[in-house]
């Protein structure tokens, strides 16, 4: 038996997390997007909101570096604004899907080499798109968990129950 998944399959099981958590946001306010990611981290995402940053950021760079053009600075973009941040998400999820779209077929295939932070990669766009998708897929569970830690329960995102793939929300 051969299964064939696609990158489409993914996009859109993080297209309808995005929605999930823009809805949520937008209900509880600016606040969860301030709640800290422990003590424990690198020191470049100390809150919830940097984190929300960070998937968005690395999604628009690797865009980027697959394409050779100069990196983005996201710093500007406000981390404690549910709408800055979700409309810069709607930013690199569109600049994803246009890669996507009209990366030549011959290309998906050949390595690339860059630097991220100070170590380099080499990888396959093939690699590195799946990489981002399921960058923010493990991203967003880290938000889930770290946000029920503080008492904020937030909606199951798990793929089985989301709308992807045929699945059904159970009552």
């Amino acid at each position: 038996m051969t299964l064939t998944l696609s990158v489409q399959d993914l996009l859109a099981y993080t297209t309808w997390q995005r929605h999930e958590w823009h809805a949520w946001f937008r209900r509880e306010g600016p606040l969860a997007l301030a709640v800290t990611t422990g003590p424990h981290g690198d020191g470049r995402m100390e809150t919830i909101g940097a984190l929300i940053r960070h998937i968005f950021s690395a999604e628009l760079r690797y865009v980027e570096r697959i394409l050779a053009r100069p990196l983005t600075d996201t710093a500007s973009i406000a981390s404690d604004n549910v709408e800055a941040l979700f409309q810069f998400g709607a930013v690199s999820r569109a600049q994803l899907v246009t890669l996507i779209d009209t990366l030549p077929t011959s290309a998906w295939d050949i390595p690339l080499e860059f630097s991220v932070v100070n170590s380099t990669f080499r990888g396959t766009p093939r690699k590195i798109v799946l990489h981002v998708l399921t960058h923010e897929i493990r991203h967003w569970a880290q938000v889930g968990t770290l946000l029920r830690l503080q008492g904020m329960k937030a909606s199951i995102q798990d793929l089985l129950i989301s709308p992807v793939l045929d699945g059904t929300i159970p009552d």
